[in-house]
C-alpha cells in the first residue's frame, strides 16, 4: 500500500510539473518584444483641444463629425503616426477594448477560461511578429503607448494590439464565416453611367452594437508609399476598406478556412500593405503573393488605371487572380476561380451557407442597371429582399443587407471620392469625401466639417416604417431571449413573421419549457420559410427528430 501511494505521489508530482511547464511555455510564447523606436521626441508631445469633440496636435487631427463619424488625419513615419493616432483617440481606443473584451466575456463566461484563452492565442499567434514587417509593429507600437492598462489581464498594451489584428483572422477560422458575411461588387465601363469604376460593398462584421458605434474615417499620409483613407475603429491599423490617391481600392470578403496551427501575415495587416504600397492591380498581386496568411480571403481590388475590379482569391497556400472579363464582377464569400472554386471546402462553402443565394441576389439586381452611379449603388447595398424581389424576413444572412454591417461604402476611385454609411448600419445617410480636398489641408484651424455635403446620399426610407420600428423591437426582445429572460414569443415571431430564425427562437422557447407540442409548430413552419444556411436547416431538422421520437 505504501508503494502505491508513492506511486501515485510522483505521478502526481509529474504531472504537476507536466501542466507548470505547459503554462511555463505558453506563457513564454505569448510573450512578445516591441521593436526598437529610433527617435522618441514624439513622445513629449500632448494633444491641443478645439472642440467638444475635436483634438489636434501639429497636422494630426481627429474630431467628431455632425453625421457621427470621427474624421482622423495623420502623418509621418511609422512611430510617430501610431502614437499621434493614439494620443489623440485614446478614449475611443479604451471603449473599442471595453466593447471587445465585454463581448468575450458573454461568450466565455469564466475569467479561468477567458485566461487560458490569452495564453492560448498567445500560443497561435506566437510567430505573429515574425510575420508583421518592421513598420507595422512601429505603428502598432506608437498607438499601444495610449491604450489603457485596465485591460492587462488580457495582455501589454502592445501584446494586445498586435493580437487584436489578428482577431478577425481567427474568429474568421474558428467561427468558419459565423461573423463574418461580406457582400461587395464593380460596374465599369458599359455597366456605369460615365464608364468609370464604381465599387461597392457591405462589412457585414458583427461582434455586438457597442462595437459599430465609434467608425473613424482615418486618412494617413505616410513616409513612404501613398496617402490613402480607410474605415476603422480605435487601436486598429489594418485595413478592411480602404482606398488610396492612385485609386486602388481593397475590401475583404471571408472564404471557408481550416482552422489554422500557427499564426502568419493577419489578413488586415496584408490589405493594408497593398493598400499603402500597391497603384495598380499588377502591384496589388504581387504584394499579395509574397506574404504567407492563415486563413483564406478574397480581395476585391478596384484599380482607376486598370479601370476594373478583380478578386486575389488567397488560401494559406496558394493564390489566384479571379477576372469576370466583363463590365462587373460581384464577391460574396465564396471563391469563382475555376482552380479554387472547385474545391472540397469552397464547394462545400458554396452548399451551405449563404454566400451564393447573396450573389444571386446581387446579380439580379445588377441586370436591372443600364448606367449604375453611387446612388444606385447604395440602393443595391441596402436591398432587403431575397431572389426575384421576394420577402424573406428581416436580418436575414441572404439578403445583401442583413441589417448588421459594421459600415458599408462606395468608392468612385477615378474621381478620389467615396461614400460611407452612417448609423444605423447602411440605412443611414452616405457621406461624400473627396481625398484630393483632404490631403491638400494643412492641418486643422478649426472644428470644421470635412465631408461634401453636396454630394451627401439620403438616408433609407425604411427608417421611418413601422417595418422598421418592428425590428428594432424584435432584436430587443431577442436579446432579452438569449439572455435567458422570460418573452412573449408569439410577440416575438409577430414582429418579423417572415424570418425562419424568428420561429426557431420561439421553438427553441417552448422546447426549454418542455411545451413539446408548441416547440415543434415554431420548428415545421421555420421549415416554410427561407432559412439562410445548411447547419440551420439540420439543427431545425434535428430539433423535430428529437420531438417525434418515442
Amino acid at each position: 500500500m505504501r508503494k502505491l501511494f508513492k506511486f501515485f505521489g510522483y505521478l502526481l508530482l509529474i504531472l504537476c510539473i507536466l501542466i507548470g511547464g505547459g503554462f511555463i511555455y505558453l506563457y513564454s510564447v505569448a510573450t512578445v518584444t516591441p521593436p526598437e523606436v529610433g527617435n522618441t521626441s514624439v513622445l513629449s508631445i500632448q494633444r491641443r483641444q478645439l472642440g467638444t469633440n475635436c483634438f489636434v496636435d501639429g497636422n494630426n487631427w481627429l474630431r467628431k463629425s455632425e453625421s457621427g463619424l470621427w474624421e482622423m488625419y495623420v502623418e509621418g513615419d511609422p512611430f510617430e503616426r501610431g502614437y499621434m493616432n493614439g494620443i489623440l483617440a485614446k478614449e475611443l481606443i479604451h471603449e473599442q477594448e471595453q466593447a471587445f473584451s465585454e463581448q468575450i466575456s458573454q461568450i466565455v463566461p469564466s475569467s479561468f477560461y477567458r485566461n487560458f484563452l490569452r495564453y492560448f492565442i498567445g500560443w497561435f499567434n506566437r510567430d505573429l511578429e515574425n510575420n508583421i514587417t518592421n513598420e507595422f509593429k512601429l505603428e502598432i507600437l506608437g498607438v499601444s503607448k495610449s491604450a489603457s492598462h485596465e485591460f492587462d489581464y488580457i495582455g501589454t498594451p502592445y501584446q494586445r494590439l498586435m493580437n487584436y489584428h489578428a482577431a478577425h483572422d481567427i474568429g474568421h477560422a474558428l467561427q468558419n464565416l459565423a461573423l463574418v458575411g461580406c457582400s461587395s461588387f464593380a460596374t465599369w465601363n458599359q455597366k456605369s453611367a460615365d464608364s468609370s469604376l464604381i465599387i461597392g460593398r457591405n462589412f457585414d462584421f458583427y461582434v455586438g452594437d457597442q462595437f459599430a458605434e465609434n467608425k473613424i474615417v482615418q486618412f494617413v499620409n505616410p513616409d513612404s508609399g501613398y496617402k490613402f483613407m480607410m474605415i476603422t475603429w480605435g487601436g486598429m491599423t489594418g485595413v478592411v476598406s480602404g482606398m488610396n490617391v492612385k485609386g486602388l481600392t481593397i475590401t475583404l470578403n471571408a472564404a471557408r478556412s481550416e482552422v489554422p496551427s500557427g499564426s502568419a501575415t493577419p489578413i488586415s495587416i496584408l490589405a493594408r500593405e497593398i493598400l499603402q504600397y500597391a497603384g495598380n492591380i499588377k502591384e496589388a498581386t504581387r504584394i499579395a503573393a509574397s506574404r504567407k496568411t492563415f486563413v483564406s480571403e478574397s480581395f476585391l481590388i478596384g484599380s482607376a488605371a486598370d479601370n476594373k475590379a478583380v478578386s486575389i482569391e488567397i488560401t494559406p497556400d496558394t493564390l489566384v487572380v479571379y477576372d469576370p472579363g466583363s463590365d462587373h464582377i460581384i464577391c460574396t464569400n465564396h471563391y469563382q476561380s475555376k482552380f479554387l472554386g472547385n474545391t472540397q471546402s469552397n464547394q462545400d462553402q458554396m452548399h451551405e451557407s449563404s454566400s451564393v443565394y447573396r450573389e444571386n441576389r446581387m446579380s439580379q439586381l445588377i441586370d436591372t442597371l443600364t448606367a449604375n452611379n453611387p446612388a444606385k449603388t447604395v440602393e443595391i447595398l441596402r436591398d432587403k429582399s431575397g431572389l426575384n424581389n421576394s420577402f424573406i424576413g428581416y436580418g436575414n444572412e441572404k439578403s445583401v443587407n442583413q441589417l448588421i454591417a459594421h459600415h458599408a461604402i462606395v468608392f468612385e476611385p477615378g474621381k478620389l471620392r467615396f461614400w460611407i454609411s452612417t448609423n444605423p448600419w447602411q440605412l443611414g445617410a452616405f457621406m461624400c469625401y473627396d481625398l484630393n480636398k483632404i490631403f491638400s489641408m494643412n492641418g486643422l484651424e478649426s472644428d470644421i466639417e470635412t465631408s461634401d455635403n453636396n454630394f451627401t446620399i439620403p438616408p433609407d426610407t425604411f427608417l421611418t416604417t413601422k417595418a422598421f420600428s418592428d425590428f428594432i423591437a424584435f432584436r430587443n426582445m431577442k436579446r432579452l431571449l438569449l439572455k435567458g429572460n422570460e418573452i412573449d414569443p408569439e410577440k416575438l415571431v409577430e414582429l418579423n413573421p417572415e424570418y425562419y430564425h424568428s420561429y426557431v427562437l420561439a421553438g427553441d422557447y417552448f422546447y426549454k419549457r418542455k411545451n413539446f407540442n408548441e416547440a415543434k409548430t415554431y420548428y415545421n413552419i421555420a421549415l416554410t420559410k427561407e432559412i439562410a444556411t445548411m447547419p440551420e436547416k439540420k439543427y431545425i431538422l434535428s430539433q423535430i427528430q428529437k420531438l417525434s421520437s418515442p
